[in-house]
């Protein structure tokens, strides 16, 4: 397994990266404990969590990942982890955290109050990577950077992230960081796929040119590109037959993962991978890392038999005939998620 740097930090990860968000909802403690325990077996030291999740998002166990994560990281040498967890953003926008009875915002207060909680729920004294979940364009942020620096400062993190964050957003907190002498940040954390490329319209430059590394989720596009919604599938307990027979964000985030385009796009893949003899999940991981903008791709798990493919994908450098045939399907079907 390759390891690369996050941005111009101190900090090398493992290619891959353990996402937990179905953690104590989905996926009970007991099987987290295990998937844990079997990435770390495999290599993979770098988990990354949230103070919201698991999802979907609910008061009623909101917290429980980080109180898992942490019960799973007392089992292990601090120093062969590294760990990442976000700050909830904003809840006047297009999300309601169940955090703080969904009054958050990247202010000084929620800041303070939120990486005190997750440090205690972690069960440990320092976060590596901290990142804030989505951002407010409308908060300056000056007050933002500067808090996060004086966690920094202090050694309760060691690196800042941003995740779901704009070309604009990004930029605009290098300039202010820049401008205040404050610490930077050396992430983002945003959504990247073969079935949603558009990271590669302007944000992968911006990245490339600051030094910011992409860390993408839904690398296999929330589960479609294993096939499972292949035909009208709508499998018992994923995540997108959920979605779909709800109503309101989660219905809407249900069609633009689940629809037309993107299963048509998600066969042409499962052609191409059937022609190369890989498991299209391990292809689909293995696209991901094989981007210079990429340090390292977080996947997701609900059981232990999916672990399988996304540990094939660990060493799998595709050929250029597949990369080629990737970028031809791309090409046919633009923006198959919109």
């Amino acid at each position: 397994m390759d390891r690369r740097r996050l941005g111009k930090s101190a900090i090398v990860v493992s290619d891959i990266c353990m996402g937990t968000m179905t953690f104590g909802s989905q996926t009970d403690e007991a099987t987290s404990l295990r998937i844990l325990d079997k990435c770390f077996d495999e290599g993979i030291d770098f988990y990354d969590t949230a103070e919201g999740y698991p999802v979907p998002p609910d008061p009623k166990w909101v917290g429980r990942t980080e109180e898992i994560v942490g019960k799973w990281l007392k089992t292990k040498p601090r120093d062969a982890i590294v760990l990442a967890t976000k700050v909830s953003g904003p809840s006047h926008v297009w999300f309601r955290s169940p955090k703080r009875e969904g009054m958050t915002a990247l202010d000084r207060r929620n800041i303070m109050v939120a990486v005190e909680d997750s440090l205690q729920k972690l069960g440990t004294d320092y976060i590596d990577l901290y990142q804030t979940h989505w951002p407010d364009h409308e908060l300056p942020y000056d007050e933002t950077m500067e808090v996060l620096d004086e966690l920094v400062r202090a050694g309760k993190v060691r690196v800042l992230g941003c995740s779901n964050e704009t070309s604009w957003g990004l930029m605009k907190s290098i300039q202010v960081a820049e401008r205040l002498g404050t610490a930077r940040y050396h992430t983002i954390q945003n959504n990247f796929s073969l079935n949603n490329r558009r990271f590669e319209d302007e944000l992968a430059q911006v990245c490339r040119m600051e030094g910011v590394s992409l860390i993408p989720y839904s690398p296999i596009a929330g589960g479609v590109l294993s096939g499972k919604y292949q035909d009208g599938a709508r499998p018992d307990g994923a995540r997108f037959s959920r979605y779909l027979a709800m109503e309101g964000r989660q219905a809407e985030m249900g069609k633009r993962f689940v629809n037309e385009r993107s299963l048509a796009s998600t066969a042409r893949f499962h052609e191409i991978a059937r022609e190369a003899g890989i498991d299209p999940v391990a292809m689909a991981v293995a696209w991901s890392k094989q981007h210079d903008f990429v340090a390292s791709t977080i996947v997701g798990v609900s059981n232990e038999e999916q672990l399988g493919a996304i540990f094939a994908a660990k060493d799998l450098v595709l050929p250029d005939e597949v990369m080629r045939a990737i970028n031809r399907v791309s090409k046919e079907i633009r923006y198959p998620m919109g």
